[in-house]
């Protein structure tokens, strides 16, 4: 048997992660060609979802790094492909980081009708990190342990 029939195939997606001491990394994460959980390619949320303590950054520099998700305060990049907006409920919100920084920007996720307020999808509890579009096409994943507070209308809550 050859070992690369062992192998899964990834792709990489570049990214900017900012990690708690170091700051700002550009890399790209490896991503499955198809997703366990959805048609298409796997989406870096997910990986920074997933039960394991560590994620694979390939840095610039020819370098891989193991990053600990717990140390990961956000990871910012551009979708590439936008997915139709039809089935997902909407919910502006402003975010407050520990770091003083602010996101305005807006959750864009099919949720479940009894679970669709922005403070179910908050409390979420498998999910270690929030999806922000801050822009047309720019994603920003926020890791829920470095977020202060979360500001959105009143009828979104």
């Amino acid at each position: 048997m050859a070992i690369d029939s062992l192998k899964i195939p990834k792709i990489k997606r570049q990214v900017r992660m900012w990690v708690h001491p170091e700051g700002q990394v550009i890399g790209s994460l490896f991503l499955r060609e198809q997703s366990v959980n959805h048609a298409g390619v796997e989406e870096p949320i997910e990986v920074l979802n997933k039960d394991k303590a560590f994620i694979v950054l390939d840095r610039e520099e020819s370098q891989v790094r193991f990053y600990n998700r717990n140390a990961i305060i956000r990871v910012e990049y551009e979708e590439t492909s936008p997915s139709p907006g039809s089935e997902h409920k909407i919910i502006p919100c402003q975010l407050t980081m520990m770091d003083g920084a602010l996101f305005n920007g807006e959750i864009r996720e099919t949720l479940a009708p009894d679970r669709a307020r922005l403070f179910d999808y908050l409390n979420h509890e498998q999910a270690r990190f929030i999806k922000l579009y801050t822009d047309t096409n720019q994603i920003c994943l926020v890791n829920k342990s470095y977020i202060i507070n979360v500001a959105t209308e009143a009828s979104d809550t």
